[in-house]
């Protein structure tokens, strides 16, 4: 079976994870997926199959005959989609021989267009993947779990060899926990692999720094017309609040390895009134800077209009891994290795955002992260490419026969 034609299966399991939820997993389909995942890796031949209490999948392909010896290698893609495009849904379309041209997303009105994307216009003849254009598609991660399990199929089938392959499918990814829960010691890999990028060529293992900000004002309401020099308007704290951070500094005027501040929520009334921040960055003097920005403004409030006016919490969420896999090359010279080996030319990019390999690789599991063939991520014009998808199969592949000859 072709890794595309997995992915047709698994996207039509709504996995929708939900950051408001506090347990793991934290959406309903998620543990569907995770049990139809173990029957499937059992019916193919993976060993000490199993679904643990918050969703996670593992399981084993053991050393073949004459690659006992080798170092074990894991493999790791993510259940989860998010919480974005309002649909729950998910009707892919299939589209053979691509003319490459703009293409209608079912009867939504939306158009996956070669201009807006432009890696389109290599894909003429190939067979694309589309949503109908009322949900995400669910390529960011079924397209990576649906590699690794092909992978694992021609591994059998083909009696291929390879040292012990360790597998494992995470909830929750999306919203910062699919690492969480991963008990390391049992997955056993002397490295891993995350399989949740975009283009086949990419290895990729440098990401954000990544904090999390929560804040609340607190105002004091009066009658309008008796407020002169009394009320205190919550709301409008938090606007100068962000009026006090660097205007260019936010997603939509940054790129590359520049970082920002990104507000993702607020509401609130005159009384009281709450924002929510993303902090990004991969330098750690600038992102300790960009923190310590947070802390000063919302002192400056309170000095202004009294204290507590701002409440500011900072967490932590994610460092990045390169400084970890700087200490670990071998790693990556095996995927690059990999990726020459079926004719591409290997491109790293800092990740503008984190994978489940960033908080592995800082538990001791080394985990770079490399591509599945998916494009357009978390919005409704997400989209895969079938070859491409082959492609990566081809790469993982290439990655257990470079551990199985050393």
């Amino acid at each position: 079976m072709r890794a595309y034609e997995r992915l047709l299966k698994y996207v039509t399991v709504n996995t929708t994870s939900h950051e408001e939820v506090e347990k793991t997993p934290s959406g309903e389909g998620e543990p569907v997926l995770a049990h139809l995942l173990a029957e499937e890796m059992e019916v193919l031949g993976l060993t000490d199959v199993r679904v643990d209490e918050h969703a996670y999948v593992y399981g084993f392909l053991p050393a073949a005959p004459g690659c006992e010896g080798r170092r074990s290698v894991g493999f790791i893609s993510h259940l989860d989609t998010v919480d974005d495009c309002g649909g729950t849904d998910t009707r892919p379309q299939l589209i053979p021989d691509y003319d490459g041209k703009p293409v209608s997303l079912g009867t939504s009105g939306r158009i996956l267009d070669p201009e807006a994307f432009p890696h389109l216009k290599a894909c003429r003849g190939k067979t694309i993947l589309t949503t109908d254009g009322t949900s995400v598609l669910g390529a960011d991660d079924k397209a990576g779990i649906a590699e690794i399990l092909t992978m694992c199929e021609r591994l059998i089938t083909e009696k291929r060899p390879h040292g012990r392959i360790c597998v494992c499918f995470t909830p929750d990814e999306e919203i910062g926990h699919g690492a969480a829960y991963l008990d390391v010691d049992a997955f056993g890999a002397d490295f891993a692999f995350t399989v949740d990028g975009s283009a086949p060529d990419e290895v990729e293992y440098e990401t954000f720094n990544a904090a999390a900000a929560h804040l609340t004002a607190h105002g004091l309401s009066v009658h309008p017309g008796d407020a002169k020099g009394r009320m205190i308007n919550a709301m409008k704290v938090l606007m100068e609040f962000n009026g006090m951070l660097p205007p260019d500094e936010v997603p939509e005027k940054t790129e590359g390895r520049e970082g920002f501040y990104h507000l993702t929520d607020a509401a609130g009334n005159v009384t009281e009134a709450t924002a929510d921040y993303i902090l990004r960055d991969h330098n750690a003097e600038k992102f300790a800077r960009r923190k310590q920005k947070m802390q000063e403004a919302a002192e400056a409030l309170n000095q202004k209009y009294g204290a507590g006016t701002v409440d500011c919490r900072i967490k932590d969420q994610y460092r990045n891994m390169a400084e970890v896999m700087a200490g670990h090359p071998e790693v990556v010279e095996v995927a690059e290795r990999a990726i020459r080996a079926v004719g591409l030319t290997p491109v790293s990019r800092p990740v503008r955002g984190g994978t489940d390999g960033a908080q592995l690789s800082f538990r001791g599991l080394p985990c770079p992260n490399l591509g599945t063939g998916g494009y357009a991520y978390h919005g409704y014009y997400e989209h895969a490419v079938a070859e491409e998808m082959d492609q990566c199969v081809e790469i993982l592949l290439e990655v257990v026969k470079a551990v199985a000859e050393k």
